[in-house]
């Protein structure tokens, strides 16, 4: 059974490598998900144990609960668009936060924990705190991707956080460091399972639209770190190293996400991330631009860069976007794909789509390669992409976004923004690009305006 766990952690870590290549993406996720059976597999056999009550009804139990997961994973798979990806992802993390809470309740209340199993208690304690704040947090921020209406955070909310936080902390002292238990074991387990579920929600509920990517990236790392504790209490190698990968991965995303939005991680673990101001209600000077306009800018342009963001999702845009990076590469044009760490809902949210539309992946830069040098391009398209572009973010001091890194596309020598509105971006800030005077919207849904854009780029 050692050598079937030893299989499966190798399989887990080589699957992860794979995905960090576009090229090899899909097998890592078999790679991974093969190794995940294969684990099952040997826990199955070295849990079977007739005398002790597990017997083949458990195997069959765990086999049909599996049935069932596949069939339900599979399905989500297939129905779910790119575009609710993110819902889906932080949908799944609460899932796991919640078997998290359920076991460690079972094991706490089923199993006694004595006065000298304190390691034991702790972990399971963690266990439910780590869950439970992953559990409604995810589903706070399903319902903030998701679009639904919330109660509109206050200072409040942050205070009340904060409180359950430094409750959560005191009881887990007490427990840990007291001579003599001052309250029994089930009852600190109840109120911090309880404190936490409540917390989660609190502290999610302040975090704004653009900060959802950095969100994310941490309920995954409070996910890693419930598998982590799991393997430590069940003793399970493959849980262990498993919960280690997703952990450290989570952390790392965090970290990365932070950066790119110029944020602490300090900040982020507080729940203090920037909220939403709802941007401004001024008028703008807009220019629209129609699509043959925009063909012949294209049909004249040496050096065109594209911005996506979550429109071209939203409007599954990125097939038709490569179709006319292929006609104007055929007109001798170089296209170049820049994305913002941050664009779309949650991190590579941009990079799938591209890869899902066969865009080569060397023509695909990141926000630090190109702005310091977007001068050079002649015509820059902004497709979907809002808070990724704004220039507030630089120049207002009073924008939720200020101090976040952007993508400068207002630098560029003409930048048509393709919109089907004048609705502001996921952050409600009103976007100051639109008063530039190299910057034309072309309004309408994305895919239909450039195959239009395709079409008269034909006939040039």
């Amino acid at each position: 059974m050692e050598f079937l766990f030893l299989l499966a952690t190798i399989g887990l870590i080589l699957g992860l490598k794979f995905m960090g290549d576009p090229v090899r993406a899909v097998l890592g996720n078999a790679v991974a998900a093969i190794s995940v059976v294969v684990a099952l597999i040997g826990v199955a056999i070295t849990s079977y144990e007739p005398a002790a009550g597990a017997g083949t009804f458990n195997i069959l139990l765990l086999a049909g609960l599996l049935a069932a997961g596949t069939i339900i994973g599979r399905l989500l798979a297939v129905r779910v668009p790119m575009t609710g990806m993110p819902q889906l992802v932080a949908m799944l993390n609460g899932f796991g936060g919640l078997a998290a809470v359920i076991i460690a309740l079972i094991e706490g209340l089923a199993h006694p924990i004595g006065d000298d199993m304190r390691t034991t208690g702790g972990l399971l304690l963690l266990s439910a705190v780590f869950g439970g704040v992953a559990f409604t947090g995810s589903l706070v921020a399903h319902s903030k991707l998701e679009g639904k209406k919330l109660p509109k955070a206050r200072r409040g909310h942050i205070v009340a956080a904060r409180a359950l936080l430094w409750a959560m902390v005191a009881l887990f002292a007490l427990y840990m460091l007291a001579p003599v238990p001052v309250i029994p074991f089930t009852t600190v387990l109840l109120l911090m399972a309880v404190i936490s579920l409540v917390f989660g929600a609190l502290f999610t509920l302040p975090i704004g639209g653009a900060d959802m990517p950095v969100l994310i990236c941490f309920l995954v790392a409070l996910h890693g770190l419930v598998a982590l504790l799991a393997g430590m209490f069940f003793q399970d190698t493959v849980m262990l190293i498993g919960g280690v990968l997703v952990g450290a991965t989570g952390i790392l995303l965090t970290l990365q996400m932070s950066k790119a939005m110029n944020r602490t991680l300090r900040s982020v673990l507080a729940g203090v991330i920037k909220r939403d101001t709802g941007g401004s209600e001024r008028e703008q000077d807009i220019r629209p631009i129609s699509a043959a306009e925009t063909a012949s800018l294209l049909a004249f342009s040496r050096q065109v860069a594209i911005i996506p963001g979550y429109g071209m999702a939203v409007s599954q845009a990125q097939g038709t976007c490569q179709e006319m990076q292929t006609a104007l590469e055929r007109m001798g044009a170089t296209v170049h794909y820049i994305i913002h760490p941050v664009a779309g809902r949650m991190p590579g949210h941009m990079n799938v789509l591209l890869a899902e539309a066969n865009v080569a992946y060397e023509s695909i830069l990141s926000m630090e390669d190109v702005n310091d040098v977007m001068g050079r391009y002649d015509a820059v398209l902004v497709i979907g992409a809002n808070d990724v572009v704004n220039p507030a973010a630089e120049t207002d001091a009073d924008s939720s976004i200020y101090g976040m890194p952007i993508i400068r596309a207002y630098a560029a020598k003409q930048v048509v923004v393709l919109k089907r509105g004048m609705a502001t971006g996921y952050s409600g800030e009103m976007n100051l690009l639109f008063d530039r005077a190299n910057c034309r919207l072309l309004f309408g849904d994305a895919r239909s305006s450039l195959r239009t854009i395709i079409d008269e780029l034909k006939r040039i």
